[in-house]
């Protein structure tokens, strides 16, 4: 019984991974094509949740998990061409400072719109309940999480690795001198970039908004392992991100496992470890403009 719970713990941490992932690799995006630190990032996950619980009133939670990403992310072009375009040149801590007063005012415009309180949303009908496999039992809902962010996974690295759009998207990361000498504007790129970013953070609130908490503070919470996610990954990696993420959920459902209090502690003595051996993350390489 001992190995079958600890393996259920395993397999939710997997969960939460994806859940992390959802977050961190549009940061990590962000950060890496345009070098600013979106501190308002949490915000955009916030407002998929709020959204898809009040299109779930009208529409039902399918419609709702569709449409909140795609409104989250046409914002993100707002975002991007009012805010983030003024500081592509800048010092970094400008863009520090302005995305951080960014998530204040989202938060606080939050609890004015919807309120201080707590909502929530319920787990659609077809997916309630659980699935034996064997001796082990297994949440449908989070099993259909991990099976769609799987999914979307696979798109991602799909549109980075095997298309001109991901060529360049790469080469900028990596030598952005290079790619502005052959004539490319990254502005364009940059723009597509924090719209998948906002919008697949949009989705990770929107998939978790029935099994967590919605509150106005939820954005600022996430930011912190969003960050110790990317960190432990390395900049500009998307495997990286990827192992991080899935890494930190699984040690914190194991740790929950043996100690409940030790869940949180347990991610930053993994991100002091990985550091201590490899400073730039797991798979972090040299990033030509940054260094």
């Amino acid at each position: 019984m001992q190995f079958e719970f600890l393996l259920e713990q395993v397999v939710n941490g997997l969960v939460l991974g994806g859940y992390y992932l959802l977050i961190a690799l549009g940061l990590s995006l962000i950060f890496s094509v345009g070098g600013i630190v979106n501190l308002a990032h949490g915000a955009f996950y916030a407002l998929g949740a709020y959204i898809c619980v009040e299109l779930t009133k009208r529409l039902g939670f399918g419609p709702s998990l569709a449409i909140s990403p795609l409104a989250v992310a046409l914002l993100g072009i707002l975002f991007e061409r009012f805010i983030l375009r003024r500081f592509y040149t800048a010092d970094p801590i400008l863009s520090l400072l302005v995305t951080f007063g960014l998530a204040m005012v989202a938060e606080q415009a939050i609890r004015m719109i919807w309120g201080a309180a707590p909502v929530s949303t319920e787990i659609p009908q077809g997916f309630r309940g659980s699935v034996i496999v064997g001796d082990f039992l297994f949440s449908r809902y989070r099993l259909l999480i991990l099976g769609v962010v799987a999914a979307i996974m696979v798109g991602v690295w799909l549109l980075l690795h095997k298309t001109s759009f991901g060529r360049v998207v790469r080469a900028g990361i990596q030598r952005p001198d290079m790619v502005a000498a052959l004539g490319i504007r990254l502005q364009p790129y940059m723009t597509a970039i924090v719209m998948l970013g906002v919008g697949l953070a949009a989705l990770g609130g929107a998939f978790f908004a029935p099994i967590t908490t919605v509150h106005p503070a939820m954005g600022a919470e996430i930011m912190t392992i969003a960050f110790v996610v990317v960190v432990i990954g390395g900049l500009g990696s998307f495997w990286g991100v990827l192992i991080a993420a899935l890494l930190v959920g699984v040690v914190r459902g194991i740790a929950i496992h043996f100690e409940p209090a030790a869940g949180e502690a347990s991610i930053y003595i993994l991100m002091f470890l990985v550091l201590l051996v490899r400073p730039r993350g797991l798979l972090g390489e040299r990033i030509e403009k940054f260094e």
